[in-house]
């Protein structure tokens, strides 16, 4: 029998980031199940003037054992007549759109309503439907998006109920954020502090990914200068691309006296260095003032890293509080209280060993059969 043919469109090479990673592992399992998976991915995602980082593209060389369709234009609709066509032509039994910011509604909407046949199935995996950082007429573009396809996935409870509340008539079911298994090996604490260049005489706090308002950074600079950093040699480091203005942080920095306490490391971090980050570090934290999901959580529980995340959307649905990780509110206070704790009661070694049960439900199987499920192919 012909292998089922199974397409996704979303970010992938030659861009960077996240969801390149997540779409091309999720290429990977539909492969390895047995199904023919390609990615269409962009020629351009966002114009220059929209995109706060330095740079889209990836250093990562091309990927050999994917196909990737880099010829999508998101702002340009004769493209997207033109990549219809080649859908089309190319027959797929099912196409998954990873529809993350209403920016994306346009392009995604009118490209899944000229890919519609009646035996094909369009499912779309929702990180975000209203985003954290709202927009005019942001509903509107999303309800133009959600129209066109024919069910859903959410990756947190609050995406799945809003998704209920503008599509109730559809399916859509609620899949966990899969653990991120594509950074490299785990290795000792000690081997990535020394390959990092950190001090090992100290502990450390890590603050991960882009630097963006609502992942609280803030809070976070906040919470530490209320700690006693030097009797509990702890030191934070900040690894991730500023995407907004750093210089508010590099003044709270200093007027907090946090120069010493604080490693900043603000370049993107690419895919090679990642694992290192987190096997160098006592624990993951993550002071959200709001969130979905994150994928720094799945990163986490891959390297068996304990972590602290702040109540707020799903964030909390993956950690376990005072398992495999520490839950607080968003308060400088509560948050500092709960990392002193972390350090004084030396919680690290039973979080390890906790992980170690938790992190099976995050499997990239378990989201690629719910894909079938809901695409009718299973």
């Amino acid at each position: 029998m012909k292998a089922k043919k199974v397409l996704i469109v979303g970010p992938a090479w030659p861009l960077r980031g996240g969801l390149a990673t997540y779409n091309e592992r999720l290429c990977r399992e539909f492969n390895s199940q047995g199904f023919e998976c390609e990615i269409q991915s962009f020629s351009l995602q966002y114009p220059s003037i929209l995109f706060p980082g330095k740079t889209q593209l990836s250093d990562d060389p091309k990927p050999t054992d994917i196909t990737i369709h880099a010829t999508l234009n998101s702002i340009n609709p004769f493209n997207w007549f033109k990549t219809a066509s080649r859908i089309k032509k190319a027959g797929y039994d099912l196409v998954i759109f990873r529809y993350w910011l209403s920016f994306m509604a346009p392009v995604f909407g009118t490209l899944a309503r000229l890919i519609k046949r009646k035996d094909n199935t369009l499912v779309a995996i929702t990180d975000n439907v209203i985003s954290h950082e709202r927009k005019p007429f942001e509903k509107l573009l999303a309800q133009y998006f959600l129209n066109s396809c024919d069910a859903f996935l959410a990756m947190s409870k609050d995406i799945q109920a809003q998704v209920n509340q503008l599509q109730a008539a559809k399916t859509c079911v609620y899949v966990p954020h899969p653990m991120y298994d594509m950074f490299g090996p785990k290795i000792s604490k000690a081997q990535a502090i020394e390959m990092l260049g950190l001090d090992p005489n100290y502990k450390y706090c890590l603050f991960f990914g882009f630097i963006r308002k609502y992942k609280g950074l803030h809070l976070l600079l906040e919470s530490f200068a209320k700690m006693d950093t030097k009797s509990l040699k702890l030191k934070l480091v900040i690894a991730g691309e500023f995407y907004e203005d750093a210089n508010p942080y590099h003044q709270q920095i200093k007027d907090l006296n946090l120069a010493d306490d604080v490693i900043l490391k603000s370049d993107f971090i690419p895919n090679n260095q990642v694992g290192l980050f987190f096997c160098a570090s006592d624990i993951v934290v993550q002071t959200y003032i709001s969130a979905t999901q994150s994928g720094v959580t799945q990163i986490a529980y891959f390297y068996d890293t304990p972590m602290l995340v702040t109540n707020v959307g799903g964030l909390a649905e993956l950690v376990p509080n005072n398992l495999v990780g520490l839950v607080c509110e968003k308060d400088s206070e509560q948050i500092a209280s709960k990392l002193a704790h972390f350090f004084q009661q030396n919680l690290e070694p039973q979080m390890k060993q906790a992980i170690q049960t938790e992190k099976q439900k995050f499997t990239w199987e378990y989201l690629c059969n719910a894909l079938l499920q809901i695409g009718k192919l299973k």
